[in-house]
C-alpha cells in the first residue's frame, strides 16, 4: 500500500472525516503533520500544494488535495488504485 501523509490540524472535522475514509479503505498508518504544532510545517504545506487549509493530503509523491477531493476520488474508484500504489 502506498504512503499515506495529511498536513492537519488538532482540531479539524475535515481532517477527522479524511482519516475515517482513508481507514476504512485499509489505510492503516498515516503519517500526520500537525501544522498548527510548527509553522514551518505550515510553510512547507503551502511551499508544495499551494493552499493554505487542511487537511492536505498526499498518496506517495501524489497530491490528492483536501477532504472533498479524496472524497470525489474515492467516489470515482480513484483511491484504491492510487492506495495499491
Amino acid at each position: 500500500m502506498a504512503k499515506v501523509s495529511m498536513y492537519c490540524t488538532a482540531v479539524c472535522p475535515y481532517c477527522t472525516m479524511a482519516e475515517r475514509l482513508l481507514v476504512s479503505r485499509g489505510v492503516a498508518d498515516i503519517e500526520k503533520i500537525r501544522v498548527d504544532l510548527d509553522g514551518a510545517q505550515l510553510e512547507e504545506m503551502m511551499a508544495r500544494t499551494s493552499r493554505r487549509t487542511v487537511p492536505q493530503i498526499f498518496i506517495g509523491d501524489y497530491h490528492v488535495g483536501g477532504y472533498d477531493d479524496l472524497a470525489e476520488l474515492d467516489q470515482e474508484g480513484g483511491l484504491a488504485q492510487r492506495l495499491a500504489g
